[in-house]
C-alpha cells in the first residue's frame, strides 16, 4: 500500500512540465506566441472553409482564361455566361464546377432578340438571347497567373495542402518517434543500441535527399508527400523522447508502478509519456514548420503535389521567372504565405518552450 501511494504524488509533480494552467498563463502573456497562434488559426480557418470563400470555387481553382493572363492585382473583367448546365456535381471539399460556360468579353449590347458581343480577341459576333445566363463583372484581387487563373483562390486553397501535409506527416512522425524513443530508453541494452543505430543512420542522411528518395520510391502525388515527409521527421522526436524517458524511468513513481506489476505498455503510456508532453509539444511545433518547408521544396522541384492541385511551392516554381519582370508578385505572394506560416509555427514553438520550462516558475 505504501508503494501505491508513491505513484500519485510523483505523477502530479512530473506533470508540472505539461501544459498546465500556469504554463498556459505564461504562454498567453507572450505576445509573439499569441500573434503566431492567431496567424495559425487564421490559416487553419481558411483551409477548412476552402472553396466556400474562394472567388474561384471550381475544382483546384483551375478555371483558366488565357485572354486574362497576368492581370494586375485589382483588375476587373466582364464575363458572358452562356449555355446553362445541369447536374455539375461538386462538393464542399472538392469544389463546384461552373454551371455554365464563362467567356471573357470586352463589352456586349442587345441587338433585337440577340446579344451583340465584342470579345477580347477576334471578331464581334451575336448570340441568341435564350442561351445567355447572365453577364457579370469579376474582380481579381491578386491578379491572374500565366494561365489566367485567380491567384487569390490558389493561395487560399494552397493552405490546405501545406497544413494537411504538416498535420498528417507529424502524426506519422509522432507515432514512430514516440514508440521507438520510449522503447529504446525504457528497455535499454540491445534494444536501445539497435534503435539508436537506426536513429543515427537516418540522422546521417540529409533530410531533403531522403525525402526525394522516398518520393521516387512511392511515386509523385498528394498522399505520397505525407508519407515521405512523415518517414523522415521521426528522428528528432525519437531523440527527444529517448532522452526524456531516460530521465524519468528511474523516478520513484515508475519504480512503484513496476513493483505493482503494471504492464510495460501501461507504465510507458500512462505514467511516463504524460510527463514528457511538454518537450514533445515543442518539438512537434518545430517539425510542423519543417514539414511545410519540405512540402514546398518538393513541389518546387516538381516531385511533390502535382498540378492541377494548387500548392504554394508549385506556384513559386511556375512564376519564379516573373521575379525579373513586372509581375514579381506572382512568385512573392506564395513565398510570403510560406514564410508567414513557418514563422508562426517557429514563434509558437518558442513560446511553448518558454511556457513549459519549469525553471521559469
Amino acid at each position: 500500500m505504501k508503494i501505491f501511494k508513491l505513484i500519485k504524488p510523483f505523477e502530479d509533480h512530473g506533470k508540472s512540465a505539461s501544459l498546465s494552467h500556469e504554463a498556459w498563463r505564461r504562454f498567453r502573456h507572450n505576445r509573439l506566441a499569441m500573434i503566431s497562434l492567431a496567424v495559425i488559426g487564421l490559416f487553419a480557418l481558411v483551409a477548412l472553409l476552402g472553396y466556400a470563400i474562394t472567388p474561384d470555387h471550381t475544382p483546384y481553382c483551375n478555371q483558366q482564361y488565357l485572354e486574362l493572363a497576368t492581370l494586375k492585382p485589382g483588375s476587373k473583367a466582364t464575363f458572358l455566361c452562356i449555355d446553362p448546365k445541369e447536374d455539375v456535381g461538386g462538393s464542399f471539399f472538392k469544389g463546384y464546377p461552373l454551371p455554365y460556360t464563362a467567356i471573357p468579353i470586352d463589352s456586349c449590347r442587345m441587338d433585337g432578340d440577340s446579344l451583340y458581343v465584342a470579345p477580347l480577341a477576334g471578331e464581334p459576333y451575336t448570340i441568341a438571347y435564350e442561351r445567355v445566363v447572365k453577364v457579370k463583372e469579376r474582380t481579381f484581387w491578386l491578379g491572374t497567373d500565366a494561365y489566367g487563373r485567380d491567384v487569390l483562390s490558389m493561395i487560399l486553397i494552397g493552405s490546405r495542402v501545406s497544413l494537411s501535409v504538416g498535420f498528417i506527416a507529424i502524426l506519422i512522425a509522432l507515432l514512430i518517434g514516440i514508440t521507438l524513443g520510449a522503447l529504446a530508453a525504457y528497455y535499454g541494452g540491445w534494444v536501445d543500441n539497435l534503435i539508436t543505430w537506426l536513429i543515427n543512420v537516418v540522422w546521417s542522411i540529409p533530410t531533403v535527399l531522403l525525402v526525394i528518395a522516398i518520393t521516387f520510391a512511392l511515386g509523385k502525388g498528394f498522399w505520397q508527400v505525407f508519407i515521405a515527409v512523415g518517414l523522415t521527421m521521426w528522428v528528432d522526436i525519437a531523440r527527444v523522447v529517448r532522452g526524456q524517458v531516460y530521465s524519468i524511468k528511474e523516478k520513484e513513481y515508475i519504480e512503484a508502478a513496476r513493483a505493482l506489476g503494471f504492464s510495460t505498455f501501461r507504465t510507458i503510456f500512462r505514467h511516463i509519456l504524460p510527463n514528457i508532453t511538454g518537450a514533445v509539444i515543442v518539438i512537434t511545433a518545430s517539425n510542423f514548420a519543417s514539414a511545410i518547408l519540405l512540402e514546398a521544396g518538393l513541389s518546387f522541384l516538381g516531385i511533390g503535389v502535382q498540378p492541377p492541385m494548387p500548392s504554394w511551392g508549385t506556384m513559386v516554381k511556375e512564376n519564379y521567372c516573373y521575379i525579373l519582370l513586372d509581375n514579381a508578385y506572382l512568385a512573392l505572394l506564395p513565398g510570403l504565405a510560406i514564410m508567414l506560416i513557418v514563422l508562426a509555427f517557429m514563434l509558437m514553438g518558442n513560446g511553448l518552450r518558454d511556457a513549459l520550462d519549469i525553471k521559469n516558475k
